[in-house]
């Protein structure tokens, strides 16, 4: 593949996606991986005691989910809903939480500053996202083609 293909789209392959997305999205699916999931099962194997609800919770989710993206790996539009679903929440929180502490002055040194810092990773996650795609799949309602009845009178003649 040289550097113009790269950025070509091919109706052949990937549904037309350019494979520049397919290779970042598999980068993310990789970041998710080696990421969050190793973080997310090293706290539910390593933990000792009874488990916070809450807590719990949120390791399964996140373990769960850092697993999945092993199959964005092999199918990266397939599984690129839970891209969409981390960019959505990392956003979210970043709305809701990070940015009341920031214009309130509180966000350097509270609890939710390192959190901040690795959901300011969401955008540069959307750029990877093939729009278009998304658009077509997920939001456009799907076109499918229906056989155009004849009346019995046409066929007989």
């Amino acid at each position: 593949m040289n550097f113009k293909t790269f950025f070509t789209r091919d109706p052949a392959r990937h549904d037309g996606v350019r494979p520049v997305h397919i290779f970042l999205l598999r980068v993310v699916y990789l970041l998710m991986c080696s990421l969050m999931a190793r973080t997310a099962w090293s706290n539910i194997l390593g933990h000792q005691g009874p488990w916070e609800p809450y807590r719990a919770m949120g390791d399964s989710v996140w373990a769960a989910y850092g697993t999945l993206a092993l199959l964005g790996l092999l199918q990266p539009l397939r599984m690129l809903p839970i891209v969409l679903f981390m960019i959505f929440y990392k956003s979210l929180w970043l709305a809701v939480v990070a940015l009341p502490l920031l214009r309130a002055g509180t966000l350097a040194g509270s609890s939710a500053e390192e959190l901040t810092w690795i959901f300011l990773a969401a955008p540069v996650f959307a750029l990877c996202v093939p729009w278009g795609y998304v658009v077509r799949q997920f939001v456009l309602p799907t076109r499918t083609t229906v056989p155009v009845a004849r009346p019995a009178a046409a066929n007989a003649a």
